[in-house]
């Protein structure tokens, strides 16, 4: 194995005002915001809300609920309590959704912060339903149904009966999910929209959500009275073999920690799953699986891999994404120096480009950038 020049390796070209850990994400909360807007002016009629569970996609929830209510919203959506504990104390007037519904063990707190749970099953009905008593109150919930995801929510056959035992609660907002939302012509989207209308005809008077993201520009515009989109106001493709509509909203760069020069037939990473076929010219970053870069974009023979942008060229991952560093083959970006900020994601390779190459898909992507990389907001 070589070794790269002394004045090579003692070239960091580093700024004080750099930050110190070896990835760089980089969020922008005024195209963030950008893409809420656009994604409310395509139902006119309808509110916009957002979902901003998993720590905002990844992005930090705090930052992204704050850029967002400045920009009007008023109505967000959680996975779980904890979740939702956060978002209350964010945003204290919005009307906060929580996905799980009422989990066991957790219906005191929902009521306490002021949440509404998803409400999907008897059991979670006659708890709330309890709860409220308790209270003295009538307590708010959406009732959710189960269109075909076979996931959560009541079946639409139930509507009547479940319109019959929701009298102890507030029913704000009935609620179900596509499934095949990103295949415009798939034909359950039309079945579900028609068995989603049969259950709200039983409940008058109440607000009414199917849309995610892709339902946004389904041509049916199943868009009733709230559109809860999450992966596009994030920059993601809510049209997949279409051009992305949205502005992009995060970049991620790492830091080359270390260059060395590979002969013909040496390998690199664990198991020596790559191998050099020529004179190569290495760079490790900073960054892995540890960190949210798929360890399938792993690189093999007859396997693509992932690649970053390196002095404005295309570089290869070489051998094994491991935890904490990719090893990149540089040998075509020879002005490459340690120290230098190379681009995993941003205006060159985008969310849906690196979940491609990582054969996964970019809300796995987005959801599971690391907490090690530095952090910087601009635009808001």
């Amino acid at each position: 194995m070589g070794i790269v020049s002394t004045a090579e390796r003692i070239d960091a070209r580093t700024d004080p005002a750099e930050p110190v850990e070896t990835g760089l994400l980089t969020v922008d909360l005024g195209a963030l915001a950008g893409n809420w807007r656009k994604l409310a002016s395509r139902a006119p009629g309808a509110e916009c809300g957002a979902v901003v569970k998993a720590d905002g996609y990844g992005l930090g929830q705090a930052a992204v609920m704050r850029a967002l209510a400045r920009a009007g919203c008023e109505t967000f959506f959680v996975a779980n309590l904890l979740e939702g504990e956060t978002a209350r104390a964010l945003a204290p007037h919005a009307d906060v959704y929580v996905f799980d519904g009422v989990a066991p063990g957790c219906g005191p707190r929902l009521a306490a912060a002021g949440l509404r749970p998803c409400i999907g099953s008897a059991a979670e009905l006659a708890e709330w339903t309890a709860l409220g008593a308790a209270l003295g109150r009538r307590l708010e919930a959406a009732i959710h149904f189960d269109t075909g995801m076979n996931r959560l929510g009541f079946a639409p056959a139930d509507a009547s009966a479940v319109a019959e035992a929701a009298v102890g609660i507030e029913p704000t907002l009935i609620m179900s999910h596509f499934l095949s939302a990103q295949l415009p012509d798939a034909p359950v989207n039309a079945r579900q929209i028609a068995d989603f209308l049969a259950a709200r005809a039983h409940f008058p008077g109440v607000a009414a959500s199917m849309a995610a993201s892709s339902g946004v520009f389904l041509p049916q515009r199943p868009h009733f009275d709230l559109l809860r989109p999450g992966y596009a106001l994030y920059g993601g493709n809510p049209t997949p073999g279409a051009e992305n509509p949205m502005t992009p909203v995060v970049s991620l760069s790492a830091r080359i920690i270390s260059l060395r020069a590979l002969g013909v037939g040496e390998t690199v990473g664990y198991d020596g799953v790559w191998a050099a076929t020529r004179p190569t010219r290495a760079a490790t970053i900073g960054a892995g699986y540890a960190d949210g870069l798929p360890i399938s974009a792993t690189a093999a023979p007859g396997k693509a891999a992932g690649e970053a942008v390196v002095g404005g060229r295309r570089c290869a991952f070489i051998g094994r994404v491991s935890m904490d560093y990719i090893v990149l083959d540089v040998t075509e970006a020879p002005e490459a120096r340690r120290g230098d900020w190379v681009e995993l994601l941003g205006a060159t390779i985008d969310i849906e480009e690196l979940a491609g190459r990582a054969r996964t898909i970019g809300y796995e992507v987005l959801t599971r950038l690391g907490r090690r990389y530095a952090r910087r907001y601009v635009g808001g």
